[in-house]
């Protein structure tokens, strides 16, 4: 029996709401497993997922720690936990490592990581990979993964850009950053979005589905929907923590 599903492992913007995590997503496709970011509280929530620990790849959009702080303890289970195991193919700007390696100055993360370069492309798995760049404050690359005529796509951190439509181009499913950060809009440089920008840029995308996530702690995520959905006229999602969504299926998501 086929699975193909994406599992929220965190949802938060800058540091984790009490029970929550930031940035984290686990992709399931047919027993191949593929990791998209993870940030703080992400990987106790991974091996929940995966008892094991057993990844076949990681992508991360960029080095901000929201956004790859446990992939370090991803790299210490590996390294110490199990040494002597295959290293890791890891797809991410080259920030990432350079920011984690202050953490571990004396051993190189690239023992247990097989680093390849974003933005690019990437036979990954079963998947396509793509990664796109987007506006952040530091480089950031969208990630669209493609397989057998589906497409999950995802935004990282970015401001507006015309990139994010083909980014998402009739994606299965669109998760996009919505973190209503005040007074974000009146910024001369947008490096975020709101709910209702992310609800626009799935609309011109032409995504059949739309995920919101790195919420702003504190913020009302009901909010947040409502603003995405009076621009799009699929189906919004909020990311809540252990979702699971069906990929490549009309399956309604659920909770684990």
């Amino acid at each position: 029996m086929r699975t193909r599903q994406v599992t929220v492992l965190g949802s938060c913007g800058a540091f984790p709401e009490p029970g929550r995590a930031c940035s984290g997503f686990a992709v399931d496709w047919d027993g191949y497993r593929l990791v998209l970011d993870l940030g703080y509280a992400t990987l106790p929530r991974l091996l929940a997922h995966w008892p094991d620990g057993a990844v076949d790849a990681v992508v991360i959009t960029h080095e901000h720690p929201d956004h790859c702080i446990d992939l370090h303890g991803l790299f210490r289970m590996r390294f110490y936990g199990a040494p002597g195991r295959a290293r890791l193919p890891l797809y991410c700007p080259p920030g990432v490592l350079d920011r984690l390696s202050g953490l571990e100055p004396d051993v190189d993360l690239r023992a247990v990581f097989d680093m390849h370069l974003l933005p690019g492309t990437h036979r990954v798995g079963p998947f396509d990979l793509t990664g796109v760049p987007l506006p952040h404050y530091v480089p950031n690359a969208g990630i669209r993964l493609q397989a057998d005529g589906v497409a999950l796509a995802y935004s990282g951190d970015t401001g507006p850009s015309p990139l994010l439509a083909e980014l998402g181009r009739d994606a299965d499913l669109f998760i996009v950053e919505a973190t209503d950060r005040v007074g974000e809009t009146q910024q001369t440089t947008r490096n975020l979005m709101t709910s209702r920008e992310a609800g626009r840029w799935a609309r011109q995308a032409g995504a059949r589905r739309l995920m919101l996530t790195h919420f702003w702690p504190g913020n009302d995520r009901t909010v947040s929907v409502a603003a995405a959905r009076a621009e799009f006229d699929g189906d919004v999602l909020a990311a809540q923590e252990n979702l699971v969504v069906a990929l490549g299926s009309a399956k309604s998501p659920h909770d684990r």
